[in-house]
Parts: structure tokens; sequence; C-alpha cells
């Protein structure tokens, strides 16, 4: 729709001046304003049938304007422009009752469909809520990291299921608690469980919980996750690493939204949000018969594609700092980064995304002499570090595990040659060094069980349930162990 009237509210000439020529290309009529005082003049003059404005104005601030506005003109659609491109001013501007939002430097292209859009479409009102720069995690003012804050300003006012993608570093957790602690759902529990790290038999026991005696080892009843996060969020992170089998039972909950305890016969209602994660391409592992297609599409309602640090590199600056202030907040020496340094961060590839840097920023807040750390360091240190994904032989070099696995193969290809051919041996293997692994890692914290669970990357509920199915006793200590 052309020949809209469009009223444009900036205080910098130049905004104004290229905005309306553009949008009076397009076809709309555009009147102009500097300033809160001149808007309001305009709008009792001319009423327009589109309000553009900037955030920041000479007599105040043009979010709370557009606030009020939404509640007196549900009609006039409001699209804000800033400068100030964080999570915040897009869940203001989003739950003022914005049409939409858009950081600058804008494209004259995209601001002019948005006008477009939002003459078809009309504004909608929302909820008007105060947000503190503070209490949100992610940070970043590149184009691509606006496109997730947009997605985050409109998800956090439904309950709407979230699927976030990314490599393996790039914040999904962060965007899974901006989504629970912007919403309605904020005051009841956030709730993560990590499909990739639970072993695969434990997996429906966990999410759903089990009543007492409904397998070995279970002493009592327990809650799985979906009655811990009870009225809030569960997070299903590397939902792409969740066993077919479970998939199946996972699958059935979302449709229904109800859930019985594994050896249970009561229905529970499912009452949690559902946001999941993953670093796999989903879509291949569907293809691939590894993910269940009906579920991926139950799962990618609102998809949240997070973008790798490589590609947001005009970030980099702005969370060094950050993790550099983290730093000095923990006790760490206080720093700072040289120019030079900057551009030798901005330079480098980042395989482990923001989790490698806040790293790095950690190592060199302890290990510089100086207060103002210089390139040379930044690039001493990130050619000593480990690479963050490296693969399992190079983790562990130890040639003792590849001969042992090789050993235990060939004894079954002796005694049990059908257990090579029949499916099992992935679990024949990972079961044979599960009881090692938790057994030296105990005794390795002196039988301390919640030192040993993070150790492994297990919680302690689902070591103490592994210790009584594999017969372990968790009071031993091995000699010479010096964990308290």
């Amino acid at each position: 729709m052309t020949g809209g009237k469009v009223l444009i509210v900036d205080d910098d000439d130049a905004v104004r001046t290229v905005v309306a020529h553009a949008l009076r290309r397009a076809g709309y009529s555009v009147r102009t304003a500097a300033s809160l005082a001149d808007m309001a003049r305009e709008l009792r003059t001319h009423p327009p049938d589109v309000l553009v404005t900037d955030v920041v104005l000479p007599d105040g601030d043009g979010i709370d304007h557009a606030g009020r506005l939404a509640s007196e003109r549900p009609d006039m659609p409001v699209i804000v422009l800033s400068a100030r491109n964080t999570l915040t001013t897009a869940v203001r501007a989003t739950e003022a009752g914005a049409y939409d939002y858009l950081p600058k430097p804008f494209d004259l292209d995209t601001l002019t469909r948005t006008v477009a859009a939002a003459l078809k479409r009309g504004g909608a009102a929302a909820e008007d809520r105060v947000v503190e720069e503070e209490q949100l995690p992610l940070i970043g003012r590149s184009p691509a990291m606006q496109d997730v804050y947009r997605v985050i300003a409109r998800v956090i006012s439904n309950d709407l299921t979230v699927l976030v993608s990314g490599e393996s570093g790039t914040g999904k957790e962060l965007v899974a608690r901006a989504i629970h602690d912007l919403g309605a759902r904020r005051g009841a529990p956030f709730v993560p469980i990590n499909m990739a790290a639970i072993p695969r038999e434990l997996i429906e026991a966990e999410l759903f919980g089990h009543e007492r005696g409904a397998f070995t080892g279970a002493a009592q009843r327990s809650a799985g996750r979906f009655e811990q996060a009870a009225g809030g969020t569960l997070f299903l992170d590397e939902i792409g690493d969740m066993p077919i089998e479970a998939q199946t039972r996972l699958l059935r909950v979302l449709q229904s939204g109800e859930f019985t305890t594994v050896g249970g016969a009561r229905t529970i209602r499912a009452d949690v949000r559902i946001v999941a994660a993953t670093n796999r391409d989903l879509q291949q592992a569907v293809a691939g018969g590894q993910f269940r297609e009906d579920l991926y599409y139950r799962l990618n309602v609102v998809p949240v594609a997070l973008p790798t640090l490589r590609e947001r590199r005009g970030d980099i600056a702005e969370l060094a700092r950050h993790f550099l202030d983290r730093a000095a907040e923990a006790g760490l020496p206080r720093k700072t980064l040289a120019a030079e340094a900057v551009a030798a961060l901005e330079a480098h590839d980042w395989p482990g995304n923001v989790r490698e840097l806040e790293n790095l920023m950690r190592r060199l807040a302890a290990l510089s002499r100086d207060d103002r750390i210089g390139a040379a360091e930044v690039v001493a240190t990130i050619g000593a570090a480990p690479a963050p994904n490296a693969g399992l032989s190079e983790a562990l070099p130890d040639p003792g595990i590849e001969a042992a696995v090789r050993a235990m193969i060939e004894r079954l290809a002796r005694e049990e040659p059908g257990a090579l051919d029949d499916g099992s041996l992935y679990d024949r293997v990972i079961g044979a060094a599960e009881r090692p692994l938790i057994a030296a890692m105990l005794a390795r914290h002196g039988g301390n069980q919640l030192r040993a669970a993070r150790a492994i990357g297990l919680n302690r509920n689902t070591l103490r349930k592994r210790l009584d199915a594999l017969g372990i006793s968790p009071g031993a200590r091995a000699a010479g162990s010096d964990e308290p």
C-alpha cells in the first residue's frame, strides 16, 4: 500500500532527510519532526498512518512515548529506530507496542518494506515491562545479533516452542535464559538438561521422573525435569543427541501436553515452555534417520539461528571488554586492551566461539603482567591454547585406550561373533568404559559425588543412579588422593 501518511521523528537532520526522500520516492506522504514536542504537534494537526521514531530525542525517550501512543492510537503502527542496538532496546520497543524495531544503521529498502507491511497489518499493543540492561546476558550490536534480538523480543509474550541452533560456544543457553527471564514464566523455574550427557537408558527417567521400584536402584520416587520445571521453562540442550526411542516419548508429550512417570500410572500435565538447542543440522539428521521428522517440526516452531563469532567480528571488542570486567569482578586483576590487541582478536577465527573468547580473556587477566594487554600477548596466548573442538584422538592421545578397545573387539570376535553385527557394540564399549571412569573420578575427588558428577558432566542424581546400577561404592577413596 502506497499513498499512506508517514511521520518521521529524529533529531538528526541527515537521517530525517534521507528517510523522507526514500519514503516519498516509494509513494508515501511524509512529514518530519525533530523532538517529542514537534511529534505531539504533528500528531494533532496531521495524524499519520505510520509513525517512525528514534529512541533518544532532545526532550525525552521515543520508546516511552510509543508505549503511550500504542494505548491511545492502537490503529497507528510505530516503528522504532535506534543506535542503541541491544537486546534491551528490542525488548522495550516490542513491549511498548511498537510494530517493529530497526537498529541503526539500517537499510532504506528494509525500512520501506517495514512501513508497507505496517500499513497492511496495523500495530499491536503489548504488556509494558521495565527491563534492566544488566539483567540481560546477550551482548553484541552486529546485524546478525539484531536479528536474534528481534526474534527473542517477539516470543517472550507467548509460549511458542523455540529451537536455537548454532555451533558450540555461541551462547544457546543464554538465549534460552533470556526468553525465560523476560517472559511471563520468569517467576517459575528454568530447568536445563543436556541430552548428550545422560546415558540413553536413563533419559526417560530424567525427563519424566520415576516411581519407587520402577527399575533396579529406584529406591524412592524421583521427579523428572518436566515436573521440576512446572510453570516455567524446560531447556533441552543438545536435542540432536537424543536417542531415537526417547524422541518418540518426547513427541507424545509435546503432542498431548501430558506424561506419566516411569513405572507410574497417573497422568501429569506438562505445564512448561520448551526451548531446545542443537549444534547439529537436524534436517540432515532427519534425512539420515537419526532424528524424527515429526519431532523436528514440533520443536522448530520458532527457529533462532545463532551466528558464529567469526560472523560477528564487530562484536569481539565489546565482548572481550565485558569478559575482562567480569574477570575483575571475580577477583582477577583489572586489565584493558590495547587497540592492536583488539585487532589481533578480530583477526582470529574463533573455532570455540564466544566461550573460547571468554576463556582467553580470563587467562589474559590472570597471566598478563601489564595492566594493558598488547597484541603480542594475545597472539602468544591464542597460539598456546588447546583447540576447543579437538577430536577424541587429540584429547585422549594415550595409545592404551585404543589398544583396550581393539582388544575388547578381538575378544568379542572370538567369544561372541554375533556381537559385532547385532548393533550392540557401541553400548558395550561405552558401558565398559563407564564403570572405570566413574570409579576413577570418585576416587580422585575423595568420594565427593557432587564434584565427581561435575567433572564427568552428569548431574548428581544421575551419578547416584549410575552408582546403584553399576554396583559402585561411593565411599571408596584411592590411595594417594589429595582431594579434600
